[in-house]
């Protein structure tokens, strides 16, 4: 089983490179790596999951479109949602035991919220890498105020852990540090609002 387990991430791996956003395939390698940073023994479930969490955005005929939701949060839970059913698609053709599969998806569901030890665990992993990889060329696409905001959500969904961890990165541009120390400025005085 764990052949497949390895074949299957091999092909998650191969599907996210061809991503139009430069970020992806960066950003699902290093969200397992943090994953893997933060608890060494995860199950391969969760590894799956990490890999996996964005694979929507890469096929522009399936992906959920930003357009489409006013509310972040609810095109958030609809790119989770149809992560999960991609993932599904790809662990079911590696002939993936059920249980994993069902486990997997089910993170990837939850990625962007939690909402127990495990989702949380993905949820954290996910966000931080977000600063510690996307954030330069998801500023480079969408400018200044846009990539506030983004931080400004990502921020918030971070453990005090990670946001400990988080007010230590530093980045070659001085806007990107700018932009990071705006939000950390504007956590600190809760004035951090729901989007």
């Amino acid at each position: 089983m764990s052949n497949n387990i390895n074949y299957a991430k091999q092909q998650i791996r191969k599907i996210i490179a061809q991503s139009s956003l430069p970020e992806d395939p960066r950003h699902a390698d290093n969200t397992l790596e943090w994953l893997l940073k933060l608890q060494p023994d995860v199950d391969d479930a969760l590894q799956l999951a990490a890999l996996s969490h964005d694979i929507d955005r890469v096929d522009e005929s399936r992906k959920v479109q930003r357009a489409d939701f006013t509310d972040y949060d609810q095109f958030k839970a609809a790119h989770a949602r149809n992560s999960a059913v991609i993932l599904r698609e790809i662990l079911h053709a590696y002939h993936i035991e059920k249980s994993i599969i069902d486990d997997a998806c089910q993170l990837v569901e939850q990625h962007e919220v939690g909402g127990d030890t495990r989702t949380d665990l993905l949820k954290d992993a996910d966000s931080i890498s977000y600063f510690d990889v996307n954030m330069p060329l998801y500023f480079q696409r969408e400018g200044y105020a846009e990539t506030l905001k983004r931080c400004i959500w990502g921020y918030k969904k971070l453990s005090i852990k990670m946001k400990e961890v988080c007010q230590k990165i530093t980045y070659a541009d001085n806007e990107l540090n700018k932009i990071l120390q705006e939000t950390i400025s504007l956590a600190s005085q809760n004035k951090i609002k729901k989007k």
